[in-house]
């Protein structure tokens, strides 16, 4: 059984990263943005602060934090898997016309990464994924010198996320630097009751039943956190292309371990899904699909699943109930708008 690891060697490209004023670590700062930030005199006062950003949950972050000063828009939109996303003409447009652009880092954007290196040369720039201390991550399989960029999936480490989201807006409007910190320090206890509700409600699971099987491995963050034995069928990058041998391996994990659910994700395809259910369902074991989690990107705009608390709230409960725990069928907040469970 693969268990989450530590993974405390520097990424490669670490020198570079810092010299454009992004970071890996926490003795980094990723705030070197002075040569390029926002004065009272380059935009009108009230002007909103105009922010882009590459995945839809460090959209959710600054407009948390910016309220009403920021224009927020995000290049991957639900259902997009920010692992293969390439900009566009339009995105690039975009980006070039931007306040201050916010991105992940630690490789998942690896088809922009190279292009986003190059924009941090010339504009506010920020890898606000990073701001998770290199101590906190976590190794990635698929690459050696890489992390795991799936620290959304532990609230308690999204809380750095968007206090680098927060100091990201201080320093392009420092005018606003009290709204920006009042903001945050709401968001951060609805992120903490969040993790309360998560923890609650994953922990009714029984233990024997606490694995968590889906399309590619994102959830090992979660697996840390939860205590939970995670199984993707695919590797941490959606690149990576499951084999037969991997399906057998996971068919053999599914008896032994009697796991009832695997569960699909929003952002992958349910191929590799499929061919394990059938996998299982040669060997004798019934195996059902418990529900689809969101992975890479958050649910429908203007849904509650749409912002980073209801993608979490959603997932937990989902996982909680297809396992065999307690969890309410609404969620924390009694405000699922989509079903928890497929029950296919």
């Amino acid at each position: 059984m693969k268990t989450p690891r530590s993974f405390s060697r520097r990424p490669a490209d670490l020198s570079r990263r810092q010299s454009l004023g992004l970071f890996a670590g926490a003795a980094v700062s990723p705030f070197v943005l002075s040569p390029f930030a926002l004065s009272s005199g380059a935009r009108a006062q009230n002007a909103v602060i105009k922010v882009v950003t590459t995945t839809s949950m460090i959209a959710d972050a600054a407009r948390q934090v910016g309220g009403d000063r920021v224009e927020v828009t995000a290049l991957m939109g639900p259902g997009v898997d920010p692992h293969a996303y390439r900009q566009t003409r339009t995105d690039i447009l975009a980006l070039s016309r931007a306040d201050v652009v916010l991105w992940h880092g630690l490789y998942l954007e690896a088809q922009m990464e190279e292009f986003l290196l190059g924009l941090a040369q010339k504009r506010p720039v920020v890898a606000v994924g990073e701001s998770v201390a290199v101590e906190k991550r976590l190794g990635n399989d698929d690459y050696a010198d890489r992390f795991d960029p799936h620290v959304w999936m532990d609230p308690a480490l999204w809380r750095d996320v968007v206090t680098a989201v927060r100091d990201a807006l201080i320093e392009a409007a420092p005018n606003d630097q009290a709204l920006f910190e009042a903001n945050t320090t709401r968001h951060l206890a609805e992120i903490d009751n969040l993790a309360v509700y998560a923890s609650n409600v994953l922990a009714s699971v029984p233990k024997r039943s606490r694995v968590l099987l889906s399309a590619h491995d994102a959830f090992n963050y979660f697996g840390s956190a939860y205590g939970y034995d995670v199984e993707g069928i695919q590797g941490i990058s959606t690149e990576a292309e499951a084999g037969l041998r991997r399906i057998e391996e996971l068919v053999a994990l599914i008896v032994e371990r009697d796991v009832k659910a695997v569960f699909i994700e929003s952002s992958v395809s349910d191929r590799n899904v499929r061919a394990l259910i059938e996998g299982a369902g040669a060997q004798g074991h019934d195996l059902s699909i418990g529900g689809e989690l969101f992975s890479d990107a958050m649910g429908p705009a203007g849904s509650y699943e749409g912002t980073y608390i209801g993608m979490i709230d959603h997932n937990a409960t989902t996982i909680a109930r297809a396992l065999g725990g307690e969890a309410p069928e609404l969620g924390m907040r009694g405000a699922l708008t989509l079903a928890t469970s497929t029950g296919q």
